[in-house]
């Protein structure tokens, strides 16, 4: 019982330091911008949360994440597009990244645990490999679903012709996907294992 509540301590104020920190993150990130967009340096904590905390945590952190994307205007081009639409794919493309990498982590610690000394560090890797990719094919999903004809207009302005796919994936999120992809995949696993270090003491 003692145990359970010392878990669960952890794990909240584990949980409240990384939402913050989410927050903070995102604030910083407006300053980084490629093109339309900045550069989503949340993810990092999201990946951390996920890992040592669950799925569950990786979702919340992910809904915090959209939140924050809606509130500092990120998402503003689109929000005047389809209001609906652009508050439907923020939350729901943070909320992803966040659940599918902590699922991730949570199905490949518990096949090679007993199998493998790194597994640990591995899962790690590939559950912030994850969230990126997801973050990003949420979003264009909900582009396809929301947005065709205004990033058609938006693509031919920019010279991409009547090549709509071809704008969403090298002028809409190509550059951004790439330098996030290699923020988490550097940085994430580090700190989880630092922390897991830590925690160890």
């Amino acid at each position: 019982m003692v145990n359970r509540r010392k878990m669960s301590t952890s794990t909240m104020v584990t949980g409240a330091l990384l939402t913050a920190l989410v927050v903070l993150l995102q604030f910083v990130s407006m300053a980084i911008r490629t093109g339309t967009f900045s550069i989503t340096l949340s993810l990092v904590p999201i990946v951390i949360g996920a890992v040592l905390c669950g799925k569950g945590m990786g979702a919340w952190l992910g809904f915090v994440f959209g939140v924050t994307v809606l509130a500092t205007g990120d998402a503003a081009p689109f929000m005047v597009v389809n209001a609906l639409g652009t508050i439907l794919t923020v939350l729901l493309k943070g909320t992803a990244c966040g659940f599918v990498s902590g699922l991730v982590y949570e199905l490949i610690a518990k096949a090679f645990s007993k199998k493998q000394k790194n597994v640990s560090y591995a899962a790690a890797v590939l559950s912030a490999l994850i969230c990126p990719v997801t973050n990003t094919g949420v979003f264009l999903l909900g582009c396809l679903a929301f947005f065709m004809d205004t990033l058609a207009v938006w693509g031919e302005g920019l010279g991409f012709g009547n090549n709509v796919g071809k704008y969403m994936i090298f002028g809409l999120v190509g550059t951004n996907f790439l330098i996030e992809m290699a923020v988490i995949i550097v940085f994430a696993p580090a700190i989880v294992r630092i922390i897991k270090v830590a925690s160890k003491k």
